[in-house]
């Protein structure tokens, strides 16, 4: 996203105008994984237009799957907690060679293949959603009514689908999940039947 600019206010201006359409709403998409957006941009989004929120994970395949590395297409990533890596090159199994040793100043790091080390280019994030609705919520200090809409009222509205998705209106799909008071998943629904339950749902 370009940097705001007192002259070109950009995506900034755009959500604070008061110049759209009547019934118009502009929806942008915030990463709370703790890690792609700093707690005072959250803050300031959502003060400037908290109706058009959408909370995204930016989670790729590597999500549940513990750290280390793992593939991201024909990439390595090397997955640390919540977040997700460019790896560095393998060190050679068979020891040092000839290969002169890295001389440039990566910045910012970056995949080299003169290096040994892991990088620290973001490649995405391992957070699921309910994580990035708890870190929302906590950010922002919003309701806990306005962390859950940003994660499914708002996108179904995006979408033209508010009728049926993001809702618990009668006629709507009955595709929802189980929330403790903490925000944890505690069961998911498709279709109105349990696909997935919590172990500590059980007891």
């Amino acid at each position: 996203m370009l940097p705001f600019h007192h002259r070109d206010p950009g995506i900034v201006g755009l959500l604070t105008s008061d110049r759209l359409p009547a019934g118009r709403c502009i929806f942008y998409g915030m990463i709370a994984d703790g890690t792609h957006t700093n707690p005072a941009a959250l803050r300031i989004a959502h003060r400037a237009h908290p109706q058009g929120l959408v909370l995204v994970t930016d989670a790729i395949p590597a999500l549940g799957l513990g750290n280390g590395r793992h593939t991201l297409g024909q990439q390595e990533v090397e997955v640390d907690g919540l977040t997700a890596y460019v790896a560095g090159e393998r060190p050679d199994p068979l020891g040092p060679r000839s290969q002169p040793a890295c001389q440039v100043a990566h910045d910012p790091p970056r995949a080299c293949p003169l290096c040994s080390q892991g990088t620290k280019t973001l490649s995405g994030s391992i957070a699921p959603m309910d994580v990035c609705v708890r870190h929302f919520l906590q950010a922002t200090g919003c309701s806990m009514e306005s962390a859950l809409e940003a994660a499914s009222l708002h996108p179904a509205q995006l979408l033209g689908l508010e009728k049926s998705k993001g809702t618990l209106d009668f006629g709507a799909d009955a595709d929802f999940v189980v929330l403790d008071d903490s925000l944890h998943v505690q069961a998911t629904y498709i279709s109105g039947e349990l696909v997935w339950q919590a172990d500590a749902a059980r007891q």
